[in-house]
């Protein structure tokens, strides 16, 4: 089965053509990257009069890569919930507008379901249940996988994201946008241990995070220092940062794996691209003998290849949509 699929969820419009939910033919994504950094983050309003530039020609050619029209394909999935809700509204009724000339099947996908199947085309022999570790820049979950389409929360974040975390904390470095991506580099040459900076926890919810303590620690320390004249050494603030997150994130998920009984842990969401992340995931499940998974890192941010290969599970469970699909701005990714 053949699924042209759509995202336009925040600042990558993004299509492409994926077969059996494992196989990609094609994935292109026009990103909006350079013209938001001239602000320091996305402008909603930007990003979706840019969508509504390139839709047309990112799933033409997405078709072309995949050397097919729509004769040979067999459903059109779309990004509708959850997302900056005017880019979100271009793509879902850009698909809209398909399936009704086309009588193809529409298929609503979930933008967190399809982050977690990002792994799908990378790892074939990836089944479900498993436990899933969705890290973004607007959400940070502990995601209990029992079946391709069904999906319990079992610890979240109770204000800020991992990802925003790291942006916000780099913005402050004085790191272009976006910020998480630098921050990681810069991590590497700099001393994680050189700055104390606080784990917080929540009381009475032992999977569940809070990023928004760390992070406007790390920004109070950067004005004390710049208020007294002083630079800090950046590598060595980003590498104390960025473990103090990711030991934050593990620590939540390695218990509630351990607690529930899984030995399968997988990444997601573009803050699995983080390097630190990726190895401490390998050096865990290597000490307790465990299967992990991640996704390659050009399917880590957004894309529509991942749209596609959660799309397929949600055909086969039965879950298309009418011309009366609407977008969404936040959707519990249990319900779908």
């Amino acid at each position: 089965m053949k699924i042209l699929s759509i995202e336009s969820s925040c600042d990558e419009t993004a299509a492409a053509v994926v077969e059996n939910g494992r196989n990609i033919l094609s994935s292109v994504v026009a990103t909006q990257v350079e013209e938001h950094k001239l602000y320091g983050g996305v402008v909603p309003e930007i990003a979706s009069r840019r969508h509504c530039e390139a839709i047309n020609g990112v799933v033409a050619e997405a078709l072309k890569q995949a050397a097919l029209s729509f004769d040979g394909i067999d459903a059109i999935a779309v990004t509708y919930a959850p997302g900056l809700i005017g880019a979100l509204l271009v793509g879902v009724n850009f698909a809209k507008g398909l399936s009704m000339a086309t009588g193809l099947p529409l298929i609503p996908v979930h933008h967190l379901r399809s982050h977690i199947a990002s792994n799908y085309p990378a790892h074939p022999e990836l089944e479900p249940p498993f436990l899933c570790l969705v890290v973004s820049g607007g959400h940070s979950h502990i995601v209990e996988v029992t079946e391709y389409t069904v999906m319990k929360v079992i610890g979240k974040t109770r204000d800020d994201a991992a990802g925003e975390a790291f942006d916000k904390a780099a913005r402050t470095m004085g790191m272009p946008y976006p910020g998480g991506i630098h921050l990681d580099k810069a991590a590497e040459d700099g001393d994680p241990d050189a700055f104390r900076l606080p784990r917080p926890k929540v009381e009475g919810a032992p999977y569940d995070f809070s990023f928004s303590g760390l992070k406007t620690a790390v920004i109070n320390q950067i004005h004390n220092a710049s208020q007294k004249g002083e630079v800090l050494p950046v590598n060595d603030l980003s590498a104390s940062f960025r473990k103090a997150v990711v030991e934050s994130l593990m620590e939540n998920f390695i218990k509630a794996a351990e607690v529930l009984g899984y030995h399968k842990l997988v990444l997601a969401g573009g803050v699995s691209a983080n390097s630190l992340l990726r190895r401490r995931l390998e050096q865990e499940c290597q000490r307790r003998h465990w299967q992990c998974y991640y996704p390659p890192l050009n399917l880590c941010g957004d894309n529509a290849a991942m749209v596609g290969a959660q799309g397929y599970y949600e055909y086969l469970a039965g879950h298309t949509a009418s011309a009366s699909l609407n977008a969404k701005p936040t959707q519990n990714i249990e319900l779908g």
